[in-house]
């Protein structure tokens, strides 16, 4: 499938979305990693497009000691594929996810 030719006003506008769209997760992650934000906070916030769209991996390394080597660990414990997207998790994969971190 071909991609559809922009406009540079397109293109532009697009590029700009993109960029407020990675500002935005972020701030996210800062609020996360400083306790603002609750990992049951975020992932029942799935009609937000920019927490439903956030990987699984980027959100639990957000978390204040989880790195990536822990983040893998969990999502392989759970069943989590590392590609997995917090709009794509099944009730029991967020149910186990709050258990391991609480």
């Amino acid at each position: 499938m071909a991609l559809p030719q922009l406009t540079d006003a397109e293109r532009r506008a697009a590029l700009q979305k993109a960029v407020e769209t990675r500002q935005k997760r972020a701030q996210l992650k800062k609020q996360i990693k400083a306790g603002q934000k609750s990992l049951g906070q975020v992932l029942n916030d799935t009609s937000n497009p920019i927490v439903a769209k956030m990987k699984i991996s980027a959100l639990l390394q957000s978390l204040p000691g989880v790195g990536k080597v822990r983040a893998q660990k969990l999502m392989s414990k759970i069943g989590i594929d590392e590609s997995r997207r917090i709009q794509g998790l099944g009730s029991k994969q967020r149910e186990n996810l709050l258990e391991e971190l609480q």
